[in-house]
């Protein structure tokens, strides 16, 4: 040993074990204060999501309410009457609940038992509205329970006030729910600011370890081991390095025969010479190809296939290329007739300054190459499948454009022709001589004129219906739900949950109209509904339309894809429609449990 190493006594390394145990106790100390701080703060937010999901709820609740309290005037069977006031009783029950809960906690719900001061004052102005529903709720329940149970007009006056109070709950709701998530927010805004402060101290705390105690110590440690390691280097230099010499000979020798030996039993090796005579061929290549090495003056074209064509092309690489190299894929056939592809290499390779030969390198890839012909060839299948499934639809297309062609020249001969002939004929059978007669007659063609108006307005309904020109996809949509469910009997109801009125690129709100306009004809012809449901919503960037029936329902997965032109086109067409506009769709069924189609369509900001 030297004196360098005995530059550290004890008192230094003494001194140092102080240092770590301070600044590792410095760590965990701000570590655990900053766990400390935070959790506390997320203790707090633990019941922020449920807050804002029940608030939320409210609104929910009491559209459901003013719905089915709204339904009592237009149900004159009794059963339905009571099967109405359960659910509005039901509903009243959870939403007078939540509405308490929300005020004054309720540990079920996972709510606390106080707000802040902005959120209580806005429950003062909502609790007049909340008791006024809340109290002509329970009076149209006490009135329908009542034994006899009253006639509606005895509820009327509380129905009215449940309308009238509705949209001022919505409202002022709103504004409490919004509150609740501003609070949230700055919840989560307070702990990121917490974090952030909480890692700059804790940085700046390394950064002052390091400076102050890591730093110092390291150079002190680094300079006595920087001594102690040139101390033994300079003893063990001399004998180390003619030992290393010897090694390093005998292990290159060991390396280059292992190489050798490898190559020869795992790779595709070759070595030959410009003019294509094989030098040396290795035993895997030898396999392969049957060749053997008591045979090498043959020529290396020859070795790789028995086909002529094959043998020119390889001759023709190794001549062009035997000074540059070259890599490609080479076709072989071996003497079993049997095709083999190969991921060839050719390097140029001067063992001698006066003697240059060829390295070949190979990969068999034969598999790999009919995979990737195969893989060639169901794209060109799919390709072509594609392209039929287009005339398909194409001529699909066209035949239903003549069906519509017919069938409007049919409505207009068959019905507004044949009224306007019978308009005539009235018109000159009138005698005006025959006072008595002549208003008949003309109250009759009153009655047909206005039978030809109505005639003229369904046949351009069908067509393109003016609402959708003139005012949007809403009011189309509107205009269509209603004469549906007047010509069918049905219940179609339209509902437009975020009040939408934007208009849209005139082929986007024809195609969305004709996609809702089949899916609703899809549910009258076919699914056996009596009830169904257009909701409309949207977003900052997305339109979504929902129709939903109570119909049979059918098994999604038992649909064929269209290969052919029989059957199924409509919902072919809903597809080609979507995707021209940059569209998805989304179908959802069940047998017995209906059906719901569902549109989202990116909506392009001007």
């Amino acid at each position: 040993m030297t004196k360098a190493s005995n530059s550290l006594d004890q008192s230094t390394f003494d001194k140092l074990r102080r240092l770590y145990i301070i600044a590792l106790s410095t760590i965990a100390l701000s570590v655990i204060i900053s766990q400390i701080l935070i959790r506390t703060h997320l203790s707090r937010q633990e019941s922020d999501s449920s807050v804002i999901n029940v608030a939320g709820r409210q609104r929910m609740l009491s559209q459901k309410l003013t719905k089915d309290i709204v339904s009592l005037s237009s149900v004159t069977d009794l059963n339905q009457k009571i099967e109405l006031k359960d659910r509005i009783k039901e509903t009243l029950h959870l939403w007078g609940l939540s509405h308490d809960a929300l005020q004054y906690g309720n540990d079920s719900l996972g709510l606390p038992k106080t707000n802040s001061l902005v959120i209580t004052t806005k429950f003062k102005h909502l609790n007049p509205v909340f008791d006024t529903l809340s109290n002509a709720s329970k009076s149209i329940i006490n009135k329908i329970e009542n034994k006899p149970p009253l006639p509606l007009k005895a509820y009327t006056s509380e129905i009215e006030k449940v309308k009238a109070n509705e949209a001022t709950f919505l409202m002022m709701m709103d504004a409490i729910v919004n509150q609740y998530d501003l609070e949230a927010e700055q919840k989560v805004e307070w702990l990121r600011k917490l974090e952030f402060w909480l890692t700059v101290l804790t940085l700046l705390i390394l950064l002052g370890e390091f400076l102050f105690i890591f730093w110092p110590a390291a150079k002190s440690v680094k300079t006595t081991l920087a001594e102690l390691l040139s101390s033994e280097k300079r003893a063990k230099k001399m004998a180390f390095d003619a030992d290393e010499l010897s090694a390093t000979k005998e292990k290159s020798i060991k390396e280059l025969r292992a190489l050798s030996h490898a190559m020869d039993d795992t790779l595709l090796f070759a070595r030959i010479l410009h003019n294509g005579s094989i030098v040396h061929m290795g035993n895997k290549f030898s396999r392969l190809f049957r060749f053997s090495k008591f045979n090498e003056s043959t020529m290396f074209w020859n070795v790789l296939s028995i086909d002529e064509n094959e043998q020119t092309i390889i001759e023709d690489l190794v001549t062009k290329h035997k000074k540059t190299g070259w890599q490609g894929e080479v076709k072989a056939t071996a003497k079993s007739g049997d095709d083999v592809w190969l991921e060839m290499a050719l390097i140029p390779y001067n063992p001698t300054e006066e003697k240059s030969e060829l390295l070949i390198i190979a990969s068999e890839i034969t598999e790999r190459k009919a995979a990737q012909l195969e893989i060639d060839r169901l794209t060109q299948q799919r390709f072509e499948e594609q392209m039929n499934q287009q005339k398909i639809i194409s001529s699909k297309i066209i035949e239903n454009q003549e069906k519509e062609q017919n069938r409007i020249a049919k409505d207009v001969h068959d019905g507004i022709g044949q009224m306007l002939t019978g308009l005539k004929y009235n018109l000159e059978s009138i005698d005006t001589k025959d006072v008595k007669k002549a208003t008949a007659k003309l109250e009759h063609l009153k009655e047909l004129t206005a039978n030809i108006i109505k005639g003229v307005r369904t046949a351009t309904f069908n067509l393109t219906p003016p609402e959708l020109t003139d005012h949007g996809i809403v009011p189309a949509i509107t205009k269509l739900t209603q004469e549906l469910a007047r010509l069918t009997g049905k219940e179609i109801v339209f509902f437009n949950k975020t009040d939408f009125n934007l208009r849209l690129d005139s082929l986007a709100e024809i195609n969305i109209y004709r996609i809702t306009q089949e899916a609703i004809n899809n549910a009258i012809k076919y699914a056996e509904s009596t009830h169904i449901l257009v909701s409309l919503s949207h977003s900052k960037n997305i339109l979504s339309l929902v129709i939903d029936d109570n119909g049979k329902g059918f098994d999604p997965g038992k649909v064929k894809h269209i290969k052919t032109g029989n059957g199924g086109m409509g919902m072919t067409f809903m597809k080609e429609r979507i995707k021209y506009i940059d569209g998805r769709l989304f179908l959802t069924s069940e047998e017995g449990k209906g059906t719901r189609v569902t549109l989202n369509i990116p909506l392009v900001s001007n």
